[in-house]
């Protein structure tokens, strides 16, 4: 079957367009140069047409083949991750992180797609070859056997890159836990907030490519078998679990957040009952010194050469019993 061959007037494509062939029975094959211009599909294979979304020609191809509407949807810079139907059409985009991106640098990174019967066309700045491991397919002999599941794939090459940085972010709150457990407080409180940061937009990134995947999945489209929707379920359930697991971590940073809360408010605490305390004990010593310093006749004892010695003492006396006693009343 000959899915959709190109016309004269296609424009020669090399460096900004990529043709593989799938057979529909595990093999692949990426089409050379010249075969590009007027490629064949076998009659249970399709055709994966990927092009940088960025390139002038791959636009002018696009609007050749899907028309003008469709071509704006696939090359609009858009970073919302979405699943539309268009007639026996379906309209994807995934997002998926970059080979040894950070995790503050994946939102993107885009991948459009349009999936119809017998073709597969991708536009993304990705190197889609790499994405998908395409040689070890020709190895192996185990590529995907239609066009969702090469969906599928897609969407399972995503969660497989973005495995390393959700790893990478529970390691990362392990040692702002440690660092808070070893009393090293003053150290973790601006990478709690830049971690809490980077979960939110990971979290913001992986639930909606699990709904777009169960979107296209539960969709009315011809060319979508049982095992299509078994294959989309199941990496619609691998995102879900990193999703879960980036929702682990959240809590984990809420927690962490809470107990340096609660350490900030106990050391308030102690500084405040400090504080009492001292006011406590010095509230009745600072009334007796005020009285006995009146500049007024009949002060007790104004003449007597041991008077201050012994007013001093009896602040001390006064003073120690109070500790003694706030202590036994357990405020100490």
């Amino acid at each position: 079957m000959a899915n959709t061959p190109a016309s004269n007037a296609r424009p020669p494509v090399r460096d900004w367009l990529t043709v593989v062939v799938f057979d529909g029975r595990g093999g692949v094959r990426q089409l050379s140069d010249v075969e590009e211009a007027d490629y064949t599909v076998p009659a249970r294979g399709y055709a994966l047409v990927a092009g940088n979304s960025r390139a002038p020609e791959f636009k002018v191809w696009l609007k050749k083949e899907v028309g003008d509407f469709n071509a704006e949807i696939l090359t609009v810079p858009s970073t919302r991750t979405r699943c539309t139907v268009l007639d026996d059409r379906a309209m994807v985009v995934l997002r998926v992180a970059r080979p040894g991106a950070e995790p503050e640098d994946v939102g993107r990174q885009l991948l459009s797609l349009m999936i119809e019967k017998g073709r597969v066309i991708v536009a993304s700045e990705l190197n889609i070859v790499e994405l998908l491991g395409l040689s070890q397919w020709q190895q192996t002999h185990h590529a995907p056997l239609s066009p969702a599941d090469l969906v599928a794939r897609l969407a399972l090459r995503a969660a497989d890159r973005l495995e390393p940085l959700v790893e990478r972010m529970g390691d990362n709150l392990d040692d702002i836990e440690e660092v808070l457990m070893i009393g090293r407080r003053q150290e973790v409180g601006s990478r709690l907030g830049r971690l809490r940061r980077t979960l939110i937009q990971l979290r913001r990134l992986v639930w909606p490519q699990r709904d777009v995947l169960n979107t296209l999945e539960i969709e009315e489209l011809s060319f979508l078998t049982a095992r299509d929707r078994v294959r989309l379920r199941e990496a619609s359930a691998r995102t879900a679990r990193l999703g879960d697991e980036l929702q682990a971590l959240s809590e984990r940073a809420v927690l962490v957040h809470e107990q340096i809360l609660d350490t900030r408010a106990e050391r308030m605490n102690q500084t405040m009952l400090v504080l009492a305390a001292v006011t406590v004990v010095f509230s009745p010593l600072t009334l007796i010194s005020g009285m006995l310093g009146m500049n007024v006749a009949g002060i007790p004892f104004s003449d007597s050469p041991w008077a201050f010695w012994g007013v001093a003492g009896g602040l001390l006396l006064i003073a120690s019993l109070l500790v003694l006693w706030m202590k036994a009343q357990k405020w100490l």
